[in-house]
């Protein structure tokens, strides 16, 4: 993969960058979009006991994954430290909360109610970016975002399958999703020699004895030691997709939110869950018809094309001075 600093060749700097934005946002969407389904099948049509376990499989894969890397120098990225910790905190606690309460939500809810509650990650990160990273969004922005929040609201207001924890899990999920895309965001700009690769591997590995000893606490492991199907071929598959998958979306996280605002990363994350919105209506068997629900998920899906219109449309491009004006006016 190219560095962001060295463009391709023959491709100017801002013809390069634009490029690296859109392929960047849409390498994160693809790869949340089949997560999110790989997930919603491991968790609700087999019925995995365990999601907390799956989040520290998916820690497992990411510390394998970029140690391995790293062994073979395919990536690169500093050595543990004494000064490490205090380098990337808060974001290992941020990391892991943001993995685990995410597979609560999609374990607990329809995958069409667990899309539209994620809307609220956007509203979380706009407030966000504001007061960390000074960052004012357009009009045009505002007015998007209202109208995913607001679909989302009417949505919420008549869910069949109202699941008072799997709302709870969503909502955590949402901010702390909004305080992972800004401080990722943050800890890029100011720990440049980390990378996005130090800060995956060091967050999973910090995370990793943590989530052990929740899950040897809590009873997790007998759970999942008489879990029925772990004879079953095609749950093993799907498993350790989920778990690869981790490290992959954290990943397309980190370069989307390298190349884009920490707005973006999340609103394309839920932009492509207007696949996932119709998908979900039929995966999982979980989710309850209602007109108003209908309604509220289409306007919130109609807020994400508005965003991502307002977002990657174009700049106007600028009317050089009229040389005689400039002249009249020195006068």
């Amino acid at each position: 993969m190219a560095d962001k600093d060295q463009p391709l060749l023959g491709t100017s700097a801002p013809v390069y960058s634009n490029i690296m934005k859109i392929w960047t946002a849409f390498f994160y969407a693809c790869s949340s979009l089949l997560i999110t389904i790989v997930n919603k099948t491991v968790l609700t049509t087999y019925e995995f006991p365990s999601f907390n376990i799956l989040a520290m499989g998916q820690l497992v894969a990411t510390v394998v994954i970029l140690f391995l890397g790293k062994q073979f120098s395919v990536i690169k990225f500093p050595d543990f430290n004494s000064r490490t910790v205090s380098e990337i905190s808060p974001l290992p606690f941020i990391y892991l909360g943001n993995m685990v309460f995410g597979l609560g939500g999609t374990k607990e809810l329809s995958l069409p109610m667990f899309t539209m509650l994620r809307r609220f990650a956007i509203l979380m990160t706009m407030i966000a970016e504001f007061y960390v990273l000074n960052i004012r969004p357009k009009l045009s922005v505002k007015i998007s975002v209202a109208l995913m929040v607001l679909g989302a609201m009417i949505a919420a207001g008549n869910d069949l399958g109202f699941n008072f924890q799997g709302y709870s899990f969503v909502l955590i999920n949402d901010f702390l999703t909004a305080a992972n895309s800004v401080y990722t965001k943050k800890k890029l700009n100011t720990q440049k020699e980390m990378g996005k690769y130090g800060l995956m591997f060091y967050c999973a590995l910090l995370m990793l004895p943590v989530s052990f000893l929740l899950n040897f606490g809590m009873g997790e492991m007998q759970r999942v030691y008489e879990y029925e199907y772990w004879t079953d071929t095609m749950f093993i598959i799907q498993f350790v997709l989920s778990c690869t998958m981790g490290f992959v979306l954290n990943y397309s996280v980190m370069l989307c939110t390298q190349y884009n605002s920490a707005l973006t990363t999340t609103i394309m994350g839920c932009l492509k869950n207007i696949l996932v919105t119709y998908l979900g209506m039929f995966i999982g068997g979980d989710y309850r018809y209602s007109l108003t629900n209908f309604v509220g998920i289409n306007l919130s899906i109609i807020g994400s094309l508005l965003y991502t219109y307002v977002t990657f449309r174009p700049p106007p491009k600028s009317v050089p001075p009229d040389p005689v004006q400039v002249l009249t006016h020195g006068k």
